[in-house]
């Protein structure tokens, strides 16, 4: 079925998949232009499961599918199959204990969610955090940008048989999470970015391991064009694919890539500034046609804007502690414990009891690789979350899927479950 037939398609209001697996296999009807191009109208409608244990569908993943021929007439996201349990997991940790918890839902861009989970918590303890601490999160995030798009394009292009791409996109993340892993001590899950600032101050040589990866991707980006985007095939496979208006995508939520692929200019960094954003010079990258290939050259491009906004980062980093001076909230230096029996005290208590918030709630959300992503955090003056609830951009941009899916061949649905992106770990949090 050709890109243009596909669009011209009328995705009715059932496109999502509802009835049960035995009421499908005896569904006789099919709606007359999805059996007009279907491969065998003789022959009835067809039921299979995607997943959960493939690896095309990034994860524990299962897409129940509803097929005439190869056409896709209706599908449904089935998730819950990792049931992490992570929300309810940190109800019963300390406001300390949280980003290494939350850091394990989006294990592919981990320090996004340690920031709005900490934002969060500054919210309620109107702590002010310094600029050096503001400025450092904002590189590690964008680093994090990176390296979670290099993956994407490493496992978009393996989706769709760009074997290279899968070699070249790993190459080319494992030089940021190198860094990362300088700065944090963890190539993944760091717990560095903590209420209050950061762990640890960037270590000495961190500018020059930064303009390493600075002077090494644009060639390497390059090559990736090269590679894919003027590709013939790469193109065949990607344009006028799972195609979405911005009507369509507001509607169900969308936000990201998914919804910049519209031609719909909406990034949190620049609509509603955070952290230092608003300081920073980047353009916000939009597709036009909402089709699977804008949501790859999305991606690629984000890549370099995030590249501007670590040299700026670098250009611009202050100088002054890393971390907020509130004693209520801050453990001492390592140095006073070892001269202080109040300093150890205190050390002790922040570590085992933690702090206290004041009771409230608040919602905060940041722009992640994938999307807005929300905290919504209750505390009732203790020094644990009465609440934590994440608004996680991959479980809302999966009922999506559907919509992209309709009217299209059973190829194309590889194509279009990666150009979501959607990480698992974030959806059955």
């Amino acid at each position: 079925m050709s890109a243009a037939t596909a669009a011209a398609i009328c995705r009715p209001t059932d496109a999502v998949l509802r009835i049960s697996e035995e009421e499908a296999l005896d569904a006789a009807v099919v709606e007359d232009d999805v059996e007009a191009v279907a491969a065998a109208p003789d022959d009835g409608p067809m039921l299979i499961n995607m997943g959960p244990q493939h690896p095309s569908t990034h994860g524990v993943l299962r897409i129940a599918m509803e097929l005439q021929g190869e056409t896709v007439l209706r599908s449904k996201p089935i998730i819950g199959y990792l049931h992490t349990g992570m929300e309810k997991t940190a109800e019963d940790l300390t406001f300390l204990q949280g980003p290494t918890n939350v850091t394990r839902m989006d294990y592919a861009s981990p320090l996004f969610t340690e920031l709005v989970f900490c934002l969060a918590v500054e919210n309620l303890l109107e702590t002010e955090i310094p600029p050096r601490a503001t400025w450092i999160r904002m590189l590690m995030c964008e680093l994090n940008r990176m390296s979670s798009h290099l993956l994407f394009l490493a496992t978009n292009g393996m989706d769709l048989g760009a074997v290279g791409m899968m070699l070249y996109g790993w190459r080319e993340r494992e030089e940021i999470l190198r860094f990362f892993e300088s700065v944090t001590g963890l190539r993944m899950n760091h717990n560095y970015i903590r209420p209050g600032g950061v762990a640890a101050d960037l270590p000495d040589g961190w500018q020059d391991d930064v303009e390493h990866i600075l002077a090494v991707l644009p060639d390497r980006l390059e090559q990736f064009d090269t590679l894919m985007t003027g590709q013939p095939i790469w193109r065949d496979r990607t344009q006028g694919v799972g195609v979405i208006t911005a009507d369509e995508a507001i509607a169900m939520s969308a936000t990201g890539p998914l919804l910049r692929s519209t031609g719909e200019a909406w990034d949190l960094r620049r609509t509603m500034p955070y952290l230092a954003y608003d300081e920073v010079d980047f353009d916000v990258v939009v597709g036009a046609y909402g089709d699977t290939f804008d949501r790859y050259s999305i991606r690629l491009n984000e890549i370099r804007e995030s590249m501007r906004i670590v040299a700026q980062c670098l250009d611009k980093m202050p100088k002054g502690p890393y971390r907020t001076e509130d004693r209520k909230v801050t453990p001492p230096p390592r140095a006073r414990i070892d001269e202080s029996m109040e300093a150890l005290i205190h050390h002790f208590k922040i570590f085992t009891e933690g702090f206290r918030v004041p009771a409230g709630e608040t919602y905060v959300a940041v722009e992640s690789p994938r999307g807005e992503l929300g905290c919504y955090l209750v505390s009732d003056g203790g020094p644990k979350p009465q609440r934590v609830h994440i608004r996680a951009p991959s479980f809302v941009n999966l009922q999506s899927l559907p919509h992209l899916m309709y009217g299209g061949l059973l190829a194309d649905a590889i194509a279009i479950i990666s150009s979501v992106d959607p990480i698992m770990g974030e959806v059955d949090r």
